[in-house]
């Protein structure tokens, strides 16, 4: 209000304001001239509607009238008049217009228009009453001012409006939810009802606070409270149940107290998970760029120290980030493109930005460097990647997968950025890990072109346990490539049919492929054009061991390296000397005998023996390979005669030589043998080779298993070894059994060995236990001894044959 209007104490002593107000003017020029004489004496009554600069308007109660009413026609201080005082005034007309306006404006008391109820009415307050704050005459924010008491009636529910000149103690402020009592107020202008003389019932409990249990200490903890960014003590006394059940991250509800000047929580109660929030979330994403990252920001302080730029209708905005807002524990970079929510907190209305998601284009619009390549191993919380383009191992962690919720696996394709390791100097790591379809990595090109070539050696099927772990022994093709003979290796995966493998000798066709990482060729798609269909041999048994053993071919000059797998039958029929048939294929750097099967006697051609030499003696000048592995040469030399003469005749011979196929013969053995040519090349070798050697007799000492000692020192202090193969006809030797046996000394160790094993008699019982027997006097004084369990014989046989007859003392 002007303060002309404020210095206004009657309408004689009011000035006119500098403003040109229409009304002002009118009455500048004529004051009562304006004025038409009332054509009635009587008073009307109104309310005050609108008040303005320097004027207002009334609504009339006794008609359907809006008049207006100028300042200086109010008798009294205009500054006491607000909107809605009960006024009442004389009803006259404007000279120079004609219409009806009102003068001798008086304000009369309100409560001469109400009926006021005998009965007190009970209630809610829901709306605080406030001073209605006034400019220029017009009322701001709460338009009345007026606060709002709810009732209940016959089930329905009423809102009446209060001031604050109705509450009947003017020193009491009500809140929302106090219980109130007050009269009812109606109106006889208009009808409206109010609520007057309001008086408190009962106040508005004061609320419980919430919040999260933020840190726990020996006997008292804090709370991290929902109404305001502020932290408070509490001591465990103060929780209402068991404080063991209570733990970090909990929602809870309680009470403040003032204590010692500082608030504390007391009263304390445990809420269901998820009660307490203390932000609003979006569902709107929004996608922005990473401006400054937690790494980057200097201030470890604080907690919101990440900035994402982003375009919004009002602008560039900037929302910070903490290090719980990413979706994953990935690397964010400066430039990144990402899409994000906003969280609002309810406390303090401050903005950030959370649940932080990687874009698919940010890769292609930044100028990061990214790599593939394929999870080889996991471990717990890491693991390693074998790179498309490296010969080492990329280590990573969990926590650089971009989609968190995804469960990586073994042989997965990835891609990734790879930098150094800042834990771990000279190492490097990948980071901002995301999968790939797959078949989207290729470690190798291939080339289009075929070529053609042979076979030369087979990968290998067995993996030995000397070998380096996951190295597969490769395979190797022979081919003519531009002119020169080129070696390419293969692997079992590269073959196109593994039902169609090709075979030692084979005719195949294949590509190159070249490995990124390391540019080594490999033949690729490798298929079987022509079988070798003379890759057929036949040999003998010549050794068999655990689990493998060696056949000499044909011509008896070489040993074939097999399997027992490789065999078509029961090993168990396999004996030393047997005909076999094979094939031949090269698996590692030695050739091994694969798809063997036995075959009759007599189907490798047998050999002439030349009988007019007769039998001749000799003595064994090499023995064979099986004897001495140290020798490259796998047959061994006879010599005829015992004399070491340097003309004299030399043989070879092989296991089908011996006519003891058991008996291996050693260096300087003197044997007794036949010569025999063989009937496709015509070589000579010695036949039915036979050991002339003196046995040895002893007996068996103990057994065990497979083998055993026989009671015979050929070293100082040592019982002789034997081994159960070298029993002739495999009869069963025992502890005790007498056998005759042929000393022998292996050519590598130099030990000693019992061979060529023959059962004589069966065994006895040993000599200490029959010497300690003749040594017992029999004492017929001694306690008679009955049996009560039947003794087994040495033989098997239930105690002894003759039976028994019950022990008499001798008559006195």
């Amino acid at each position: 209000m002007t303060s002309a209007v404020k210095k206004m104490n009657s309408p004689q002593s009011w000035k006119p304001p500098p403003q040109q107000d229409p009304a002002i003017l009118s009455y500048q020029r004529s004051p009562s001239s304006n004025l038409l004489p009332s054509t009635n004496g009587n008073r009307e009554t109104g309310f005050v509607e609108k008040l303005l600069h320097s004027y207002g308007f009334i609504q009339c109660c006794e008609r359907e009238a809006r008049l207006f009413f100028h300042f200086s026609e109010y008798s009294g201080d205009i500054n006491t008049v607000k909107i809605g005082d009960a006024v009442e005034f004389q009803l006259s007309s404007d000279r120079r217009t004609g219409r009806p306006i009102a003068c001798a404006v008086v304000k009369v008391d309100e409560t001469s228009y109400e009926v006021i109820s005998d009965d007190r009415f009970t209630g809610t307050v829901v709306q605080e009453a406030r001073v209605s704050k006034s400019k220029n005459g017009c009322v701001n924010g709460n338009i009345d001012g007026m606060g709002r008491v709810t009732y209940e009636h016959n089930g329905e529910c009423f809102f009446l409006p209060f001031g604050l000149d109705d509450v009947a103690d003017s020193s009491l402020n009500l809140k929302p939810g106090d219980k109130v009592s007050f009269f009812m107020a109606t109106d006889k202008r208009n009808g409206n009802i109010q609520a007057r003389k309001i008086e408190l019932v009962a106040p508005t409990p004061p609320p419980r606070c919430q919040g999260v249990v933020c840190s726990m200490k020996d006997s008292f903890g804090f709370i991290e409270r929902a109404d305001v960014v502020k932290e408070i003590f509490f001591h465990y006394s103060e929780y209402n149940d068991d404080i063991n059940d209570l733990v970090l991250g909990d929602d809870i509800e309680f009470d403040v107290q003032t204590r010692n000047n500082k608030e504390v929580a007391v009263n304390i109660k445990k809420l269901p998970v998820g009660t307490v929030i203390f932000e609003d979330i979006s569902i709107d994403k929004i996608q922005g760029k990473i401006i400054k990252t937690l790494k980057s920001n200097r201030r470890q302080s604080d907690p919101l120290g990440g900035r994402i730029s982003c375009q919004t209708a009002k602008g560039t905005a900037e929302y910070p980030y903490g290090d719980k807002d990413q979706s994953g524990e990935f690397t964010l970079q400066i430039g990144d493109l990402v899409e994000f929510q906003v969280a609002t907190d309810r406390r303090d209305k401050l903005h950030r930005a959370t649940k932080i998601q990687l874009c698919q284009e940010t890769f292609s619009q930044n100028s990061e460097k990214r790599e593939k390549g394929v999870v080889s191993n996991l471990k717990d919380g890491y693991g390693f990647i074998q790179c498309t383009d490296r010969e080492s191992k990329i280590f990573f962690h969990f926590s650089e997968l971009v989609d968190s919720k995804k469960e990586i696996r073994t042989q997965e394709e990835v891609e990734f950025t790879v930098v150094p390791d800042p834990s771990t100097p000279n190492r490097p790591m990948a980071i901002r890990i995301r999968s790939l379809p797959r078949g989207s990595i290729s470690f190798v090109n291939v080339r289009p072109e075929k070529y053609i070539g042979t076979v030369d050696k087979e990968p290998s099927s067995h993996k030995s346990p000397s070998k380096i772990k996951d190295i597969e022994p490769a395979g190797n093709i022979v081919f003519d490539y531009e002119g020169k003979i080129q070696n390419i290796p293969y692997y079992h995966k590269d073959i196109a049919d593994m039902r169609e493998a090709p075979k030692y000798g084979d005719k195949v066709e294949f590509s190159i492929g070249e490995v990124k990482r390391s540019n080594s060729r490999f033949a690729a798609a490798v298929r079987v054009v022509i079988r070798n269909i003379q890759g057929k041999c036949h040999g003998f048994i010549a050794t068999l061991k655990d689990n493998y053993g060696f056949i000499e071919n044909a011509d008896h000059d070489k040993e074939v390296f097999f399997h027992f797998s490789s065999f078509d039958g029961d090993v168990n029929d396999l004996d030393l000397g047997d005909e076999v048939e094979y094939t031949v294929t090269r698996k590692s750097a030695k050739l091994s005998a694969e798809n063997i099967r036995k075959v009759p006697k007599g189907t490798v051609a047998p050999e002439d023996i030349l009988y007019d030499k007769g039998v001749l003696q000799g003595k064994v000048i090499r023995p064979m390979r099986i004897v001495n592995p140290d020798q490259d040469e796998y047959s061994g030399l006879v010599q005829v005669g015992g004399d070491d003469d340097q003309d004299a005749e030399v043989y070879p011979y092989g296991i089908t030589s011996l006519t003891d196929k058991r008996d291996f013969l050693q260096r300087g053995d003197a044997v007794k043998f036949q010569i025999a040519a063989h009937r496709r090349t015509g070589l000579l070798r010695a036949v039915n080779i036979a050991a002339i050697r003196k046995f040895t007799r002893a007996r068996v000492d103990s057994v065990k298993g497979q083998f055993g000692f026989i009671n015979y020192e050929a070293e100082e202090g040592k019982k002789l070894f034997f081994h159960m193969t070298e029993v002739h006809d495999g009869i069963e030797v025992q502890t005790g059994d007498e056998v005759e046996f042929v000393v022998v000394q292996n050519q590598r160790n130099g030990k000693y060995s019992a061979c060529s094993l023959r059962k004589i008699t069966d065994r006895q019982r040993p000599e200490r236990l029959l010497s300690r027997m003749k040594s017992i006097k029999e004492d017929m004084t001694g306690p008679r001894v009955v049996a009560v369990r039947q003794p087994k014989g040495p033989d098997g046989t239930n105690g002894f044959k003759e039976p028994r007859k019950p022990w008499t003392p001798p008559q006195a």
